[in-house]
C-alpha cells in the first residue's frame, strides 16, 4: 500500500511542519506495509496533534505516546499493527540521570541542550530535560543512550556522571514562575507581548513576523492573533509565559490579566 502523502497533508496549512510530518507518514507506511513497530522522533504537543489528524484514518494501526512522564511535553508516538497487544510493544524511551558538583554551579536547560548538541545529537532525539536541585534527567531513545553515556563528560565546564534509570524513577519538576499583573488595550498578540516584555509595539510585531513567537507550540506570524486564557506563549530569546487569568476590565476599559512568567 502506497500512501499519498500529499493528500494526507493537504488539510495542514502549516507548511513549516510538512517535513516533520512526512517523516511520520514514512513510518506509518512501514507499519501498514511491513507490520512493523515504528516510533517517531520526540514531538511537541502541537506536532502530535497534527500527526493524529492523519494517523487516526488508518484503522489497521494502533499507537500510544511515550515521553518518560505522563506530563512530559515532548513525546514519541509509537505505532504498531492493531492486531498486536499494547503490552507486547517495547518502549523506545530511555531515561538518564546526570550527577555532578551542581551545588557549585546551577546548570540550565540551555546548558544541557548545548552540551548534547555539541555531541552532534539532533534536538528531535531528545525529549524533556528535567533539572532538579542536585541532579538532572535527560529523556532520550535507547538507541543513542550509550553514546550519550560514554561521550557526555561535561556540561558547562562541570564534570558529570551519567547512569541509566527506569522511567518510573523520574520525578516531575515543579514549574517555577513569577506572576505578573498587566493591563492591555487588546488581546492582540503584539499588544500582549509589548506589555509583558516592556517592548515597543513595533519590536513585538517584528518578533512575531520573524517567526520567533509560538502560541501553544505553534509558530504564529499574525500580529492580530488573539490570546486566550491558558495560552502558552514563547518568544525566542525572552522565554515563556502563560495567560493565567483574565480578570475583566479597568475603569479605563483596559483588560486586566494575570500572567505567569515561567523561569
Amino acid at each position: 500500500m502506497i500512501i499519498d502523502k500529499t493528500a494526507l497533508l493537504d488539510h495542514i496549512k502549516d507548511k513549516d511542519q510538512h517535513l516533520v510530518l512526512r517523516r511520520v507518514i514514512d513510518k506509518l507506511e512501514r507499519v501498514v506495509e511491513n507490520h512493523s513497530i515504528e516510533y517517531t522522533d520526540f514531538l511537541d504537543p502541537y506536532q502530535r496533534k497534527l500527526c493524529y489528524s492523519f494517523i487516526n484514518r488508518f484503522n489497521e494501526v494502533s499507537f500510544f505516546e511515550k515521553g518518560g512522564l505522563e506530563s512530559s511535553e515532548r513525546k514519541s508516538i509509537i505505532m504498531y499493527p492493531r492486531y498486536m497487544n499494547n503490552n507486547d510493544v517495547e518502549s523506545p524511551i530511555q531515561a538518564l540521570r546526570i550527577d555532578g558538583s551542581f551545588k557549585f554551579k546551577e546548570l540550565t536547560h540551555r546548558d544541557y541542550l548545548g552540551a548534547l548538541m555539541s555531541l552532534g545529537i539532533k534536538r528531535e532525539k531528545i525529549g524533556d530535560i528535567l533539572i532538579h536541585k542536585n541532579y538532572g534527567n535527560i529523556i532520550t531513545f535507547k538507541e543513542i543512550s550509550d553514546y550519550i553515556k560514554y561521550n557526555l563528560e561535561m556540561i558547562n565546564k562541570e564534570s558529570v556522571f551519567i547512569t541509566e534509570i527506569e522511567t518510573s524513577e523520574l520525578v516531575e519538576v515543579e514549574e517555577e514562575f513569577v506572576e505578573k499583573n498587566i493591563t492591555i488595550s487588546s488581546f492582540r498578540l503584539d499588544a500582549f507581548i509589548s506589555a509583558i516584555l516592556n517592548l515597543s509595539r513595533e519590536k513585538s510585531s517584528t518578533l512575531i513576523k520573524s517567526g520567533l513567537v509560538k502560541v501553544n507550540w505553534q509558530t504564529i506570524d499574525a500580529v492580530s492573533r488573539e490570546v486566550h486564557e491558558n495560552d502558552l506563549i514563547s518568544v525566542r530569546g525572552f522565554g515563556r509565559m502563560k495567560v493565567s487569568r483574565i480578570l475583566g476590565k479597568t475603569k479605563k476599559d483596559r483588560n486586566k490579566v494575570i500572567v505567569k512568567i515561567i523561569k
